[in-house]
């Protein structure tokens, strides 16, 4: 697939808020960076850091244990710019332990860009919490590298990421309403390449990105992606409803968590070697458990075309904890848990042959799964 010379799509999208209008105690938004990276000692998951900025309309979530009181919704000047109360949280896996929070900070949160007169260029823009440490990521003004950089007590995280491929780099945007003002939108950049340094040491691998808004109750859900050395993609997603919906804490493996109906279904393959894309509306998840408590997700996706069976065990859990208060004094719940991947097998079976795990090197991946449901 061919290296364009800049980020292309819908890269506007960024830099705005409230294309639907917010719904108080369900819009949610966030702006959110999984970044995966050679790993020295051969970990074949990597290392991988997680970061997002968020806002809630919602006047007390707490998050893992900690009582975030975001106040008001954002505000918007005459230029575009927006502030808001907002969050800033980010896990790192080094490889061999979990570092969570790696930063759990609330702020101010400010999103400028495009001829705003504190960003004055034509393109790009910033997102970045107003705090003693940085907490930032943007888009230069040529659009042709997205930066990160984080100022954490375990050091500080200076990243750069550049355009991988056609398919991969360019930002793809979908919305959809449910009715009553509820639904969702999300912009993702599916692949980018990454280099940077972490603590002073020079760091290579890759970079995936969304901005979320979604503003109704989320069921559960399980997601995960791969991406693969020669600059294919493949992601998984299934909403459903399960008996865990009624959790109210993060102990994982409950008795209830026996079975999930699919709520819906989707998946993407990039294929980098057949030069094309493909999406599949039939998709199925299974999981096993090892003695560590940690899961093995069995992904089985398939289109008239295509069929595809993913192996992908879990190294290391990072996991969120949100609880918010409904009526009557009682709270509900949502346990977010994502899962660095090694991938253990795999199988694609097309018109043109089988390939197996063998046909490619490096394949790395996360996955999530969650439960509750936040009210």
């Amino acid at each position: 697939m061919q290296e364009p010379a800049r980020f292309t799509g819908d890269l506007s999208s960024l830099w705005k808020l409230q294309n639907l209008p917010p719904i108080q105690h369900l819009t949610w938004d966030w702006w959110w960076w999984l970044v995966m990276l050679d790993d020295e000692g051969g970990n074949p998951a990597g290392k991988q850091l997680m970061v997002l900025w968020s806002t809630k309309d919602n006047p007390l979530v707490e998050v893992n244990g900690y009582p975030w009181k975001p106040v008001g919704r954002p505000g918007f000047d005459e230029h575009g710019g927006i502030a808001m109360d907002g969050m800033v949280a980010a896990w790192w896996y080094d490889g061999t332990k979990m570092i969570e929070p790696l930063v759990l900070e609330e702020s101010r949160i400010i999103v400028i860009s495009e001829n705003h007169p504190e960003w004055p260029y034509g393109k790009g823009g910033i997102v970045a919490s107003k705090t003693d440490k940085e907490f930032s990521m943007g888009l230069n003004p040529k659009e042709n590298q997205f930066w990160l950089r984080l100022d954490t007590e375990h050091g500080e995280f200076d990243l750069k990421m550049d355009p991988w491929n056609n398919a991969m780099s360019s930002m793809k945007v979908a919305q959809s309403e449910y009715g009553l003002g509820m639904g969702y939108g999300i912009s993702r950049l599916h692949g980018a390449l990454c280099t940077g340094k972490i603590k002073g040491k020079n760091v290579k691998g890759s970079a995936y990105f969304q901005k979320v808004c979604v503003q109704a109750p989320s069921p559960p859900w399980f997601w995960g992606m791969l991406h693969f050395d020669d600059g294919s993609y493949i992601d998984w997603f299934l909403p459903h409803i399960s008996p865990t919906i009624s959790s109210k804490d993060s102990k994982q493996w409950k008795r209830r968590d026996f079975t999930h109906y699919p709520l819906s279904m989707g998946g993407l393959f990039h294929d980098a070697d057949r030069q094309r894309t493909e999406r599949f509306s039939e998709v199925r998840i299974e999981r096993t458990c090892n003695e560590n408590g940690l899961p093995t997700f069995h992904v089985h996706m398939w289109n008239g075309v295509t069929e595809i069976r993913i192996e992908a065990k879990a190294v290391i859990r990072a996991h969120w904890t949100f609880d918010q208060p409904t009526r009557g004094g009682m709270k509900s719940h949502l346990t977010y848990n994502e899962y660095p991947l090694e991938v253990t097998k795999l199988e694609i079976d097309d018109e043109q042959g089988v390939r197996n795990r063998k046909n490619w090197g490096i394949i790395r991946g996360n996955a999530e799964h969650s439960w509750g449901l936040l009210h």
